[in-house]
């Protein structure tokens, strides 16, 4: 299953999405093409499928964290509840 996202505000400098992943669902593997900033709705764990390995990641709503571009991964919600987040990538 797919996770789903909603492009909020597109400009010469951002791109703004909130991403809700059902249970269960998934981005599929991607690469990011730009230094990205998340920050969580929801409180719970997102498992990471990463070149070096998979891993769990805790995430608190409303605690942000950034990365930069290049990250590779597949994001999967681990939680029995929806997961939501909103990205905002850096032009």
């Amino acid at each position: 299953m797919k996770a789903t996202s909603h492009i909020q505000l597109d400009t010469d400098r951002v791109i703004v999405t909130e991403w809700r992943f059902a249970p269960g669902a998934e981005t599929g593997h991607h690469v990011h093409a730009h230094d990205y900033v998340v920050v969580p709705l929801t409180t719970g764990t997102l498992r990471l499928e990463e070149p070096d390995g998979v891993r769990d990641a805790q995430l608190q709503a409303g605690v942000s964290y950034a990365r930069p571009k290049g990250v590779a991964h597949n994001v999967i919600n681990a939680n029995s509840f929806e997961f939501r987040f909103v990205e905002i990538e850096l032009k």
